[in-house]
């Protein structure tokens, strides 16, 4: 600003016409002040000014002087140069949290968005205007309600792999009360999410999901004879776990309905792919490792009190055997000699300390977490077929109790031969299929 030129604001060009009048006797101070909308003492203040240093006398005094708190300059190219480098890609609140925890930069979201767009860096992540929705009330005490969904995504990158995340948020706090990666979204993922669940915090009262078909039959499906009978689709095995747990299934009309565990996809599709690439996880077995971690900072970051300190959440008695609860359970009837025939392959039962045969029983066979096979008579365990014979639990409908496992292959020669404990129990050989049989004219069944 030259000394003989100065820029007046409207408000300041307004203020100069009035007090100018008021010099020149045309209105008093009083009706000077009213129109300027200030007090009479500091419309006194201005005149005196203007009569001294003239309509100079009107702009503040730090016009055209750089502020004391302007963030230094060395730092604005800092904060431009980590942005176009390490942590390019994030947004500019995850960007500003990075800062201060990794580089010891402590500015405030607004100075960084200010600075980066300054520049032409805009936030990758375009905010869009906000709609009008009721929102629930959260629940009072945590464990009342656990919200639970899976996500699609490819958290190492565009050109990583889609993994699905599956995590379960306390509608109480907002908070993930675990997590947990998959190569597509399926029961077993959600049962090892569950247990997660049950082994930290206690059983919930409450599960909020959608309507997929890993949580109730669909609603399409033709009933089997079983059923009709019974009046009611047989449960998922999923359904299964909550109603052993005791815990009540709530089924979501829409994504909106669930929006505790929906609302944060967003923010984890952006903040955890930057999370992953920065600590240079590749595998799934990394990003399940890195994901505690991750979630204990975001929960101290997202997370809000709850309404009651009292918690919901049952704990669970020391007594209790989890691999039971969590696991695929099916119902097979013994061959007269003492075989059942599970996911194409034979097993053999030993016999009993105080049974010789299982011949026409029905037994249940428990498809675990670790892939084993254990087989259970009233309660008493039969047999067990360790992990290391199974492939990975993979989704696929079943007829019997919708179950989600895919049919293993047989074992190949080399490990049937180093392995005769297992052969004793496991059979290498397909179920033969059997032909169609039809009973002579003179048999017993036609003389009825």
């Amino acid at each position: 600003m030259k000394e003989d030129t100065i820029t007046m604001t409207v408000k300041e060009q307004r203020r100069a016409h009035v007090l100018m009048r008021a010099l020149g006797g045309a209105t008093t101070l009083k009706e000077a002040a009213v129109i300027m909308g200030v007090s009479v003492r500091h419309a006194r203040r201005l005149k005196g000014a203007l009569a001294r240093a003239g309509p100079a006398g009107l702009a503040h005094g730090n016009r055209g002087r750089v502020s004391r708190r302007r963030i230094p300059e060395e730092t604005r190219a800092a904060v431009v140069a980590h942005y176009q480098g390490r942590y390019q890609g994030c947004n500019h609140q995850h960007f500003t949290e990075l800062l201060a925890e990794r580089e010891g930069i402590a500015l405030s979201a607004a100075s960084v968005r200010r600075i980066l767009k300054g520049v032409g860096l805009g936030s990758p992540n375009r905010r869009r205007p906000a709609q009008h929705r009721a929102r629930r009330e959260r629940m009072p005490q945590e464990g009342m309600l656990l919200q639970i969904d899976g996500s699609p995504y490819r958290w190492l990158g565009p050109q990583g792999p889609k993994w699905s995340l599956i995590s379960g948020v306390d509608d109480a706090t907002g908070a993930p009360e675990a997590a947990v990666f998959r190569n597509e979204e399926d029961a077993a993922g959600y049962t090892l999410l569950l247990r997660q669940v049950v082994e930290t915090k206690g059983i919930p009262a409450a599960v909020y999901h959608d309507r997929h078909s890993i949580f109730q039959p669909p609603a399409t499906r033709r009933l089997t004879l079983e059923e009709e009978l019974a009046g009611n689709p047989l449960p998922t095995q999923f359904g299964r776990l909550l109603a052993e747990l005791g815990i009540t299934s709530i089924a979501a009309h829409s994504p909106q309905a669930k929006g505790r565990v929906e609302r944060p996809w967003r923010t984890h599709q952006d903040r955890l792919v930057a999370e992953l690439r920065l600590a240079g996880v590749t595998t799934l077995e990394e990003a399940n490792a890195f994901l505690p971690d991750y979630l204990a900072r975001y929960r101290t970051r997202f997370a809000v009190p709850p309404a009651s300190p009292e918690s919901a959440y049952v704990p669970v008695s020391p007594e209790t055997d989890l691999d039971r609860l969590f696991c695929f359970k099916y119902t097979r009837k013994v061959a007269p000699d003492n075989t059942l025939r599970f996911e194409g392959r034979v097993l053999q039962l030993p016999p009993g300390p105080d049974r010789v045969s299982y011949a026409h029983t029905v037994v249940e066979v428990h498809e675990r977490l670790d892939h084993s096979i254990v087989v259970y008579y009233r309660g008493r365990q039969l047999i067990a077929v360790p992990g290391e014979a199974r492939l990975p639990l993979r989704t696929r409908r079943r007829r019997d109790q919708r179950a989600y496992l895919e049919e293993p292959p047989l074992p190949s020669g080399g490990e049937q031969e180093g392995n005769a404990q297992e052969r004793s129990i496991l059979s290498a050989a397909p179920v033969a299929s059997r032909r169609s049989w039809k009973p002579a004219p003179d048999h017993p069944w036609r003389r009825y």
